[in-house]
């Protein structure tokens, strides 16, 4: 079997495991524990604390020298769209594409990585290969950070991590991170005739969130800025928000949810906590002056950092003669922030298929863009041999 077929088989197989982030993806990583076993290939495993996922983290070649990541998630966003011409858990052939929930992002890339499995440990490598599958990543990157961190431990750490997001096989050297918050808005409920002896929950958290607007305002007018993406300075905006439960009741509730999507170098923890002071010396003051049980919640959602350029990094060495020229950065979050900023191995995002294709009814990869992506693996692996 070519190795584009043994691609295209390996992903018909991964498609088949509905591994919705809700879902365990135990049944996926049992599946790539036996066919990396065929080839002799040791796995080790970083569960979750319920035990129903996995990363999975398999090693081919020498343990004595700095080696290079294939990193992908194996979790999937829901399929629950009306439209799909086929099931989205059965992967179909049509006009050179396979179309079906993953395929593109990125099982693609993890079936391309598992095809390379069979050339890879034929070859006397001179610095090991590392694939890195995760969980979680949809739901904010938060599967990945130990696997992560046991691969900074190691003796000989990784110098080059590639995240197979979809890219059309071009490569990306930054993405911005994303800090995601909740906020729980307390105040007094009555007869709305009554207002104004009343804290209205509604009203101040309507008035936050004409805070967070104006500071997104501000990154738009003043910066940071970075031309290379596509919008060239940090966001920040109001996502979600409920509260009430009557026209006739001044509401002792409401909750929002916003996020900030950063510059790799501009410090979200900042930003939220100055958010916060804010809010807390001038809004709940006023709420607590009037009724001292009511005020701001606070929670994080979840988090994960920016991934800055690593083209001046020692490991880039690895692709620079593969794909020349960087194609700039995304907006997008991907697990490429936490290999550099927690493991502080660098990193850099490509991977098959298009970012357009992702999260949507009948998404697909086109299979010229595994067999690239393939083409691409062959030609680090070559390095790695001459390394």
């Amino acid at each position: 079997m070519s190795r584009l077929h043994l691609a295209i088989d390996i992903l018909g197989r991964l498609v088949a495991f509905d591994t919705t982030s809700k879902n365990s993806n135990l049944g996926l990583i049992a599946y790539v524990q036996d066919y990396l076993a065929q080839y002799g290939v040791e796995t080790t495993l970083f569960h979750d604390e319920t035990g129903q996922k996995a990363n999975l983290l398999a090693t081919i070649g020498p343990k004595n020298a700095p080696g290079i990541v294939f990193s992908g998630h194996t979790d999937v966003v829901p399929a629950l769209e009306k439209g799909w011409e086929t099931p989205a858990f059965d992967m179909h052939e049509r006009d050179g594409k396979l179309f079906g929930r993953g395929t593109t992002d990125m099982k693609g890339f993890v079936a391309c990585a598992l095809a390379m499995v069979p050339d890879l440990v034929t070859r006397s490598l001179s610095m090991p290969v590392h694939l890195a599958f995760s969980y979680d990543e949809e739901v904010g990157c938060l599967g990945v950070g130990s696997m992560v961190d046991h691969l900074a431990q190691l003796p000989h750490p990784p110098r080059l991590a590639i995240i197979g997001e979809p890219t059309e096989m071009k490569v990306i050297n930054g993405q911005k991170g994303k800090y995601s918050m909740r906020v729980n808005v307390t105040g007094t409920a009555g007869h709305s005739s009554f207002a104004p002896h009343h804290v209205n929950a509604i009203e101040y958290a309507a008035r936050a969130i004409a805070m967070i607007s104006d500071i997104g305002r501000d990154f738009e007018i003043n910066g940071p800025f970075d031309p290379d993406f596509t919008v060239p300075h940090s966001t920040m905006l109001t996502t979600t928000i409920g509260g009430g439960t009557a026209t006739n009741v001044t509401p002792d509730f409401c909750e929002f949810t916003f996020e900030i999507r950063h510059l790799p170098d501009h410090d979200a923890e900042a930003v939220i906590a100055d958010i916060q002071r804010t809010v807390t010396d001038t809004l709940q003051a006023e709420m607590q002056a009037k009724e001292p049980e009511t005020g701001f919640e606070w929670e994080k959602i979840f988090a994960y950092p920016g991934m800055g350029d690593c083209t001046d990094a020692d490991g880039f060495a690895l692709v620079r003669n593969v794909i020349p020229t960087v194609s700039g950065k995304v907006s997008y979050g991907s697990e490429g922030g936490i290999f550099e900023k927690q493991g502080h191995i660098p990193s850099i995002i490509c991977g098959p298929g298009s970012i357009k294709q992702a999260h949507k009814r009948n998404e697909f990869v086109e299979i010229s863009q595994l067999d690239d992506c393939l083409d691409f693996l062959a030609k680090i692996t070559d390095q790695a041999r001459a390394a």
